[in-house]
């Protein structure tokens, strides 16, 4: 990390500094329904660069050819939809922050998904850091916050109108992803809907506006197939359905590009994944691995302690759905304010941190490293579902920021 800007921070931390951050965002994007932590994560040069690297040459790994055609088969027949675009406009690559060999920070893969994540919110809370920090503070790679909210623009609206776009979930005010989807309000004026509230005429979507229907020219995609399956919405439309609508993105993307891809990645910062229906002999180190079916949201299903009894439990026409991989060991690398130079560092004065690289396209560019996305823990998971009580302080959801215009 950034050890200078961290005990600096760190010195002048007060509660109320924490609670003007949080009123300043509640004043724009409304209440938080998952915890946030009370401190940015502060980026060094040498660590961005890191993150920035590994998940370019993941996407590059991803995005050939043998590769895409090996991963297709991740789609299911019976939601497999039409007009699937060539690269997703939207991806994540999820880094646990670890110790290194040399003793300094490194980034581990710990999950993939070619699905939009909080690119709205995090713009939103870098912006309240930097109103409650001296300094000119940034999230972007490129340094350049102007051009980065443009392609983001670019990429959820493609060569749609505001008014011709929606941000799709299902019953988005119930989310606990809400304040992105204000925050894209605010800053994009695409609307949230439910995909029950949507309309179906031929191959063409409508939406209601005062009582009169609108046409859909393209949805900001935040449907997750297991909520839906698990809570048997009914859709207005099919998956299959040749619909004259553009996606952000394709819905067939978060199939393809996903867990489901760890296999297929050979890069030192992905650790051994292998599919439980692959695996002969199941290994005899079991604490050392992590249990994770490939498509669930919000961390359901994943077994962090795995035993062969939970191996056991998981059906045979399930098996090729689940993955056992490598578990990598969170690095406490942030100190809080208490610790003191000198004492070890462990859950009682340190936290663990997860980065999510969140990548994105305009038209058909490449992808770009925009932002990361934050998650503090000093638990063994480390979703914002798992840091919920008064006793995990300085934990939850977070942004990483640094200097503008400064080396390091």
């Amino acid at each position: 990390m950034h050890p200078p800007l961290r005990q600096k921070f760190n010195a002048l931390y007060t509660d109320a500094l924490f609670e003007r951050y949080r009123a300043w965002l509640a004043e724009r994007l409304g209440p938080f329904p998952f915890r946030l932590a009370e401190t940015p994560l502060f980026f060094s040069k040498k660590l961005r660069d890191h993150l920035q690297q590994a998940s370019l040459d993941i996407v590059a790994q991803l995005s050939a050819p043998a590769a895409l055609g090996a991963m297709m088969k991740a789609i299911p027949d019976e939601v497999r939809a039409p007009r699937m675009s060539s690269l997703p406009d939207c991806v994540q690559v999820d880094f646990a922050l670890v110790r290194g060999e040399s003793g300094e920070i490194e980034g581990r893969v710990v999950e993939l998904q070619a699905f939009p994540s909080l690119y709205a919110m995090e713009t939103i809370e870098a912006d309240a850091w930097n109103e409650q920090l001296d300094g000119e503070w940034t999230c972007f790679f490129n340094e350049d916050r102007a051009a980065s909210v443009a392609l983001m623009k670019q990429c959820i609206l493609g060569d749609a109108t505001p008014r011709s776009t929606v941000l799709v979930d299902f019953q988005p005010q119930a989310q606990k992803t809400v304040p992105d989807f204000t925050a894209t309000k605010r800053l994009f004026d695409v609307d949230s809907i439910c995909v029950t509230d949507i309309e179906k005429d031929g191959n063409k979507l409508y939406r209601r506006i005062d009582g009169k229907r609108v046409p859909i020219e393209r949805i900001y995609n935040r449907l997750v197939f297991d909520e839906l399956s698990v809570k048997s919405v009914k859709m207005p439309f099919d998956w299959s359905d040749d619909l004259d609508i553009t996606w952000c993105s394709h819905p067939n993307w978060y199939w393809v590009w996903s867990k489901y891809s760890l296999p297929h990645l050979d890069h030192p910062t992905v650790p051994k994944t292998r599919y439980l229906s692959e695996i002969e002999r199941i290994p005899d180190d079991l604490e050392n691995y992590v249990l994770k079916p490939l498509f669930s949201y919000a961390g359901s299903g994943v077994i962090v302690d795995v035993t062969r009894e939970a191996i056991d439990a998981v059906p045979e026409n399930r098996r090729s759905e689940t993955i056992l991989q490598r578990k990598v060991e969170y690095a406490f690398a942030i100190p809080m304010p208490h610790a003191k130079p000198g004492e070890g560092i462990g859950a009682h004065n340190a936290v663990k941190a997860e980065v999510r690289v969140m990548l994105m396209r305009a038209g058909n560019g490449p992808l770009v490293p925009l932002l990361p996305l934050v998650r503090l823990s000093r638990g063994k998971m480390l979703g914002v579902d798992q840091n919920k009580s008064a006793e995990t302080a300085w934990t939850g959801g977070a942004v990483g920021i640094w200097l503008s215009g400064k080396s390091d």
